[in-house]
């Protein structure tokens, strides 16, 4: 995949997984059941436990935040810094959702399928967010360097044994 389609595809996932979160904050506020299958019983349940907020937040406010954030980090000018935040944004939201699915697993005892698809869309996230920033660094490292200042780099490089020019950048030594 190029990288420009890395990047659509993670803003895709980053722009559902933000619907997801925004719907799961609407129904929490709005005090509605959510739309779940099987009867819908199991989403309940994990929407109104006691882990469904984090000191006094609610859980889907939190998802939704980490989303804009994502979001954020995914169109901001591409550069190191940025694709390291991305990297940073999804690991930790990848740690929030593991920790939650950990406790609908074992202290709820039911799974919230609309919690489980923004788990596997954050997991996705991360992966091809550490791939893209990977990615990045390879060809960093390995791009030829062009332009004007291309051979004056090049030379100061070539090793000790080579004549240090006092001349400026760009003019020819005679």
């Amino acid at each position: 995949m190029s990288a420009r389609g890395l990047w659509r595809t993670m803003v895709v996932l980053t722009v559902i997984g933000l619907g997801v979160a925004t719907y799961l904050t609407y129904i929490h506020y709005a005090g509605i059941k959510p739309l779940c299958g099987k009867g819908g019983g199991s989403c309940e349940i994990v929407q109104t436990s006691q882990y469904s907020k984090l000191a006094g937040v609610p859980v889907a406010l939190i998802g939704l935040i980490g989303y804009v954030v994502i979001l954020a980090s995914l169109i901001a000018p591409e550069g190191e810094q940025s694709r390291f935040a991305t990297v940073a944004f999804t690991f930790v939201g990848f740690g929030f959702s593991a920790y939650l699915t950990y406790r609908e697993i074992f202290s709820i005892h039911h799974l919230c399928e609309w919690c489980l698809s923004s788990a596997v869309i954050v997991a996705i996230l991360m992966v091809l967010s550490t791939v893209r920033f990977l990615r990045a660094d390879d060809r960093t490292r390995t791009r030829p360097q062009t332009g004007p200042g291309a051979r004056a780099a090049s030379t100061q490089t070539a090793g000790a044994d080579a004549p240090e020019s006092t001349a400026p950048v760009g003019t020819a030594q005679l």
